[in-house]
């Protein structure tokens, strides 16, 4: 079995403000495509900007002595506070909550008169919470028929309440913080003592605080100065790469073992990639480097200072790309000066600590990653350049041979039965036959497998209760290159003679979830293979339909349920089901293919095992996705997972897909599938 690396969470005043950090960047990062727009335009187009336009920047008058509004002063007045506290909302409350919080907002925005970004930070979450709390007090108390009248106009009345607070209540106490906040920066400025926070920030980024200090104050406060100013220096007192950049040269050079080998690779995306946790496990190994980071943080914000540089706009990421991106047009000396100077002046100090000071790099930098990610509380994607892993592994360290993997899904029928038999060709393939590949539902899943697969959205609740397992997260399940990483995994744990045979993984506990796929052996399982035991009329001719009527997401899976419901295979309550799964967790699964199927939930509502298969010539957008297959799943015990792993078969097979696409005749799709009924 795996043993977990991670520290379990800690409820320390710095995880918790790590954790306000991390919901706060949940509203900002979603929208900063939203920024890197207004700072465009605002670089381009204002009356000192590279291109001046009168009409797009919001300068000047027209023809009739009208004043242009422009682009720019809308959409920071406007615009992005909206976004911000649409997605706090939605954050607390789906999208029902996104849109009260984004009611409240207005409310702050228009009582304030300025950029309201921490009022809609505050408004946001407020607005979804408050709306979650109300719904429940009449929960299941709405007569059928009038439960849109009372959703639509509760989330009205409450929002047009919320609105009129910010308006009265939380923009003046808003307006008041970032008053006394931009005093207070602007006290820095004018006493030249602005670099003096790089003792305070660069530490904190190492804490990983940053989110809470950039996004919570500096992000706001630089928004509001560089619409005065044109520019802020506040957008680069966090989001410097040069600091890190210095510690990471000094490693490629001074450094010994792993931690001078993954240097440069660790550089590249800390510098290119604005990835700037990837330096923090070096600064972990060696915590007098934080003096390195310090001395190029405040050289840099110096720098700023002195040439009165600064950013139109955050730079997020921290990649040189992005700074250089949203620089001021008369800032870019000083901006480059600022990131040259700060990476040699920590270089310099770097390099002297890593000199003068005794260690073995090569033993700690894995101890260092592992005590970075126990700070972070999550997994770091990038831990694997460090450590070179490579694997992708999720929250644990694989400390044997690897005997059981699980495939989990919210009902352990459909999603997950089509991953486990991709993947489970892939290892057979690589020849590991012994290797245990099952599927379950979350609710099913128990503390005794190696390697969890799961959706991206369900990873969160699949984590407790397999802690001891290393997991991956996939958003495509018939080609996601995870599986190959897995594989990769399988190999390097399993290559020394250690393959488990059936008993062996018996004996370890495995949890066997649903009969095997694709007819392998079932030794140990007590069940024989799935073509013996399997009816005839799973997938019938007249549930096959070439040419799908359907335009729409959701009326693909109501045609397909139909189908089902037409069999007697299913009632009426699984085709809510249906629905129901599918606004939990998209049943896309790539290669141009989605299998809707209802909730564990709703197994109750299922009759009897069948498959339908519509093909849409056109396509369906399927939530951004484009979808030419919908195979409708209703299956008792495991009956319908051989049809699942013969038509996991075909999709990952370009040219049967072609096929399929190209078919004229049921009996086509049917010879395809490999007579599955047979």
């Amino acid at each position: 079995m795996a043993t977990q690396t991670v520290a379990k969470p800690r409820t320390s005043l710095r995880v918790g403000v790590q954790k306000f950090g991390t919901f706060l960047s949940g509203m900002i990062m979603p929208n900063i495509g939203a920024f890197i727009a207004w700072g465009l335009i605002t670089a381009l187009f204002i009356e000192k900007g590279w291109i001046p336009v009168p009409a797009l920047g919001g300068f000047g008058t027209n023809a009739e002595g009208v004043p242009y509004v422009g682009l720019v002063g809308p959409m920071i007045t406007y615009l992005l506070p909206l976004l911000i506290g649409y997605t706090g909302g939605k954050m607390v409350y789906d999208v029902r909550g996104g849109v009260v919080g984004a009611i409240g907002t207005m409310g702050v925005i228009v009582g304030a008169g300025i950029p309201m970004f921490i009022g809609a930070m505050i408004m946001g979450p407020l607005g979804g919470w408050t709306m979650k709390k109300i719904d429940l007090l009449w929960e299941g108390k709405i007569r059928p028929g009038f439960e849109m009248l009372v959703n639509n106009f509760s989330a009205g009345i409450w929002g047009a309440l919320l609105a009129m607070l910010g308006f009265y209540g939380i923009s003046p106490l808003v307006q008041a913080f970032s008053t006394g906040a931009g005093n207070v920066v602007q006290f820095l400025v004018n006493n030249g003592l602005l670099p003096l926070t790089s003792i305070f920030i660069e530490p904190a980024k190492v804490l990983f605080l940053n989110n809470a200090i950039n996004h919570g104050v500096l992000t706001p406060l630089g928004i509001q100065q560089s619409l005065e100013q044109g520019k802020s220096i506040l957008f680069l007192l966090e989001a410097n790469p040069g600091p890190g950049l210095g510690i990471l040269l000094a490693y490629m050079f001074f450094g010994r073992g792993l931690a001078k080998g993954s240097a440069p690779g660790a550089a590249i995306i800390h510098f290119f990639g604005g990835i700037h946790e990837i330096y923090f496990p070096y600064v972990l190994m060696r915590p007098l480097l934080i003096l390195a980071a310090i001395a190029g943080g405040m050289t840099g914000i110096a720098t700023l200072a002195v040439t009165g540089s600064g950013l139109v706009a955050p730079a997020a990421p921290g990649s040189i790309i992005a700074v250089l991106a949203q620089t001021s047009r008369d800032s870019y000396v000083g901006v480059i000066l600022a990131v040259l100077l700060a990476t040699a002046v920590s270089f310099l100090v770097a390099s002297v600590i890593l000199k003068t000071t005794k260690h073995s790099d090569e033993t700690d930098l894995t101890d260092a990653t592992s005590k970075m990610e126990a700070m972070k509380g999550k997994k770091s994607s990038i831990s694997s350049v460090l450590t070179g892993a490579g694997s992708g592994v999720g929250t644990a360290v694989l400390a044997g041979p690897i005997k059981n993997i699980v495939f989990a899904c919210d009902a352990g029928m459909g999603s997950s039965a089509m991953g486990a038999s991709v993947l489970r060709n892939k290892i057979k393939a690589a020849g590991f036959p012994d290797v245990k590949v099952t599927n379950a539902a979350i609710a099913n899943l128990s503390d005794t497998y190696d390697v969890v697969i799961t959706h991206q959205d369900l990873t969160e609740r699949a984590k407790p209760v397999t802690s001891s397992a290393a997991h991956f997260s996939v958003d495509n399940f018939m080609n996601s290159p995870r599986y190959d990483e897995i594989v990769e995994l399988v190999k390097e744990h399993n290559t020394e003679g250690a393959t488990p045979d059936a008993g062996a993984a018996a004996g370890h506990g495995a949890h066997v979830a649903n009969a095997p796929l694709d007819g392998e052996s079932a030794a140990g399982s007590g069940m024989a293979p799935a073509e013996t035991a399997l009816p005839s009329d799973i997938l019938m001719a007249d549930s096959v339909i070439l040419n799908g009527t359907a335009t729409t997401r959701d009326a693909a899976i109501d045609e397909a349920g139909q189908l089902l419901l037409a069999r007697g295979a299913v009632d009426e309550g699984y085709l809510a089901a249906m629905h129901e799964r599918e606004e939990s967790v998209s049943t896309y699964m790539g290669s141009f293919l989605a299998i809707p199927h209802g909730t564990n939930a709703a197994k109750d509502h299922i009759l009897k095992s069948a498959v339908s298969v519509i093909r849409y010539p056109n396509g369906i957008d399927w939530d951004g996705k484009q979808v030419k297959f919908v195979v409708g799943v209703a299956g008792i015990n495991n009956e319908h997972l051989h049809i699942l792993s013969s038509i996991a078969k075909v999709f990952t097979d370009k040219a049967q897909v072609a096929q399929l696409e190209a078919a004229t005749s049921v009996e086509e799709v049917l010879e395809l599938f490999g007579k599955v009924n047979s």
